[in-house]
């Protein structure tokens, strides 16, 4: 099944942008750090970080929810790193996520089978990772370590 999805995005001032997700939906203004932009909303790098780790976070409560399990509250950070590549333009290098759980992992059921397979169902993040290098880290509410990938 394909579908589509759209943004429109329309200039307000220089680097600013305001981003048009659809009806009934709130609209978002983005913009570039300084120098270029005013930092007045996220940027393109910071809004693509939020959707990775969106998609991570809803791709795991999707897959908690197939075995009827809580995780608490999540919580989610994410960070680019940028440089230079071989002809010397600005990209994205790789991006690191860390979710943590709000309980902790012992009193989830079937955590391990949740870990094993929730990233596979994040549309955004396996589609990124085909160029970006994405490593995830999932600690639980004692800050153990539970899973590791990339």
């Amino acid at each position: 099944m394909n579908s589509t999805m759209s943004v429109k995005l329309d200039q307000q001032h220089h680097y600013q942008f305001t981003n048009h997700f659809g009806e009934g939906i709130a609209s978002l203004v983005s913009d570039e750090p300084a120098p270029l932009g005013a930092s007045q909303g996220p940027s393109p790098v910071q809004l693509l970080c939020s959707a990775v780790g969106n998609c991570l976070c809803a791709s795991l409560l999707f897959a908690c929810g197939k075995f009827k399990s809580d995780p608490g509250l999540l919580h989610c950070e994410v960070q680019a790193t940028t440089g230079r590549n071989e002809q010397a333009r600005i990209r994205i290098l790789g991006l690191q996520v860390n979710i943590h759980l709000g309980r902790a992992s012992k009193g989830i059921e079937h955590i391990d089978r949740i870990l094993s397979q929730f990233e596979e169902f994040c549309t955004v993040t396996q589609s990124v990772r085909s160029g970006i290098k994405v490593t995830l880290n999932v600690f639980d509410s004692d800050s153990t370590l539970v899973h590791e990938s990339g």
